[in-house]
């Protein structure tokens, strides 16, 4: 559960309806707990079910590590592990095939290699702009992650970074320089997706441990084919996470 952010439109009434109780005053400054009318108390509930243990421990509070990944901890600790583990992203297939949230669709693009859906995020309402958030999902099933992504991925990237700034401007009038357009390393989910949020939204993820800027991402696979199967990544890992466990099992995960 969150709560929804406070909306322009509503805010005169919060403010003039609310009900107040000091709790602290020092000179010019006051602090007040605010209660607002019961129609502008809503808040955001995401529910899922059934729900699985990744599930519940994605959202429990946790130590976390920041993790180093070197190429050859992908090949024997990281891809043995999503490999063994049944991530299942039917729900990713079923909006590609639009059996579901069809009608949520801003953008779509139906080639099989560069093709890709624009859609809301869960995340965002789409009552204000200033956390707007959309997801990219490519077309093809065959790349995972940041990991997957060589300089032939170029033109598939390329085309999600021009047709959803261009949509997004269309829909919402947000020009391309407000937006962060990043891919996360590790992603929530192993099927390859592009974020595109406000620029003035803290977005969950978009610290630089875990979200790589697109245009980044583009320069660095002109620069160099291989450049994300080569490099080292890191990326935040929660203690109780399985993968955490696997790193921790080959005495990868850093003592602190």
């Amino acid at each position: 559960m969150e709560k929804t952010p406070i909306g322009h439109d509503s805010l005169a009434e919060m403010l003039k309806d609310s009900t107040l109780e000091l709790k602290m005053k020092n000179d010019i400054y006051s602090t007040y707990q605010l209660i607002p009318p019961a129609h502008l108390s809503d808040m955001k509930t995401t529910v899922i079910c059934p729900a699985t243990q990744k599930h519940v421990k994605k959202y429990q509070v946790q130590e976390t590590f920041l993790v180093e990944e070197t190429e050859e901890d992908y090949r024997s600790i990281t891809l043995p592990y999503i490999q063994s583990q049944s991530f299942s992203v039917q729900w990713v297939y079923n909006i590609l095939e639009k059996k579901a949230e069809a009608e949520r669709i801003i953008c779509e693009d139906p080639d099989p290699k560069t093709g890709f859906v624009l859609l809301p995020d869960f995340k965002w309402d789409m009552k204000q702009l200033d956390d707007l958030y959309l997801i990219a999902i490519v077309r093809s099933r065959d790349i995972k992650s940041l990991r997957d992504l060589r300089s032939e991925h170029v033109p598939l990237l390329e085309n999600i970074l021009r047709k959803g700034q261009e949509a997004i401007l269309k829909k919402f009038s947000v020009p391309a320089c407000k937006l962060r357009i990043y891919l996360h390393y590790q992603p929530s989910y192993y099927h390859l997706h592009v974020h595109f949020t406000s620029l003035s939204h803290d977005a969950p993820g978009c610290g630089v441990e875990r979200a790589h800027l697109l245009s980044d991402v583009i320069l660095n696979l002109k620069g160099s084919p291989m450049y994300y199967q080569k490099r080292p990544l890191f990326f935040p890992l929660q203690a109780d996470d399985n993968l955490a466990v696997k790193f921790r099992e080959a005495g990868k995960l850093p003592n602190c």
